[in-house]
């Protein structure tokens, strides 16, 4: 049996390697993840028995139009239900985005390197993808405005990056939505929005007011601690949405899931004190690297992506065998480097000794 063109070289993604897999291959006791960007705090106590009460009913199919959860989610943005698309995380909001827009012969703009999704699933499509080099770590928003051309559909801005953890600032962003022709689909994916810090980080849901052609991705896979539930969300035009509605399948999202999102949305104390701890284990992680010279680009999200001068491979190799996985930069376009998750205190610190130990710094940590 002969899969389509487009299929032929294509490979799975590749997920960072799971914890019990690690203990047995290594003999290992102990082993912390901080590889996949998953919030360490888990999910709220709230939306952990909201999962409860939904298994009761796994026998019965979950409400496809998602309600709950999409007026909830609307209420909170302050947008109509109608601009809402739910998928299964907002992986799937990108593959119905593709599915429904592109054609062989067209093409999207991306930045390089960034979430690889987008690139996977427009190749499914039979379209093609135009690179433009990140610039200082950050998207390079002129050059992408350039690489437009009468073929592309959709251009979409990861920001913050995944995996440089760089964001488009709003006075950039604004300037190249206003440029960007009004028949190209603009996809600001904000997987790490409840992360960012940045005063100046734009606010793109009033923007869908005066610009149709812009699509904003959220999700509830990272600060929210939902990863296994798979529930994310594009938000758009009311009629963008409407048209690429028809490209969801049925009954995408889980019964569990909309209702773990739920009641995840209404607790408000815990999305706080989960970015409020990742904004202080970030200071704590950058002050590190800064005394002991490492370079890193600066993050909006929850991880850093940091040079170690020599191949990525092998620093993670080495802080794999000391019970700790990152994700090895040669997967992500950056050779030499390593991305690593912020984790909780103790885990960002018992990282933090190994790499200390490891290159022999003389200054404990904290």
């Amino acid at each position: 049996m002969k899969v389509k063109e487009s299929m032929i070289g294509l490979v799975p993604y590749q997920p960072g390697r799971s914890m019990e897999e690690v203990k047995q291959e290594l003999g290992l006791d102990q082993v912390v993840k901080l590889a996949s960007n998953e919030n360490p705090y888990g999910a709220s106590p709230k939306a952990i028995s909201a999962v409860s009460d939904a298994v009761q009913g796994i026998a019965v199919y979950p409400d496809g139009y998602a309600k709950k959860i999409r007026e909830k989610t609307a209420e909170k943005l302050h947008v109509s239900e109608k601009q809402l698309l739910f998928g299964n995380g907002s992986d799937e909001v990108i593959l119905i985005l593709c599915r429904a827009m592109l054609n062989p012969g067209e093409n999207i703009v991306t930045a390089h390197p960034t979430f690889p999704q987008y690139k996977h699933n427009a190749v499914i499509e039979g379209a093609d993808t135009v690179e433009v080099p990140l610039k200082n770590g950050v998207h390079d928003l002129d050059a992408m405005l350039q690489a437009i051309t009468e073929k592309t559909k959709i251009v979409f801005v990861c920001n913050p990056n995944n995996p440089s953890g760089t964001y488009v600032n709003e006075a950039a962003f604004l300037d190249f939505l206003n440029k960007v022709p009004e028949d190209v689909l603009v996809v600001s994916d904000e997987a790490y929005y409840e992360y960012v810090t940045a005063a100046d980080y734009p606010d793109t849901i009033p923007l869908l007011k005066d610009h149709p052609n812009l699509l904003i991705l959220r999700t509830f896979s990272k600060a929210y601690g939902l990863a296994s539930l798979r529930v994310g969300f594009g938000v758009g035009s009311e009629a963008l949405i409407q048209a690429v509605e028809p490209g969801r399948e049925p009954f995408n999202t889980n019964s569990a899931a909309q209702a773990a999102a739920e009641a995840a949305l209404d607790d408000t104390t815990f999305l706080q004190e989960c970015t409020e701890k990742n904004a202080e284990e970030m200071r704590k992680f950058t002050d590190f690297l800064d005394r002991h010279g490492f370079s890193y680009y600066p993050s909006e999200a929850n991880f850093l992506l940091l040079s170690v001068h020599r191949p990525g491979g092998e620093v993670f190799d080495r802080l794999l065998r000391a019970g700790y996985i990152v994700r090895n930069g040669e997967a992500l376009g950056f050779p030499e480097h390593v991305r690593i998750t912020l984790g909780t205190r103790e885990q960002n610190q018992g990282i933090r000794n190994e790499i200390r130990r490891w290159l022999e710094l003389d200054e404990p940590d904290e």
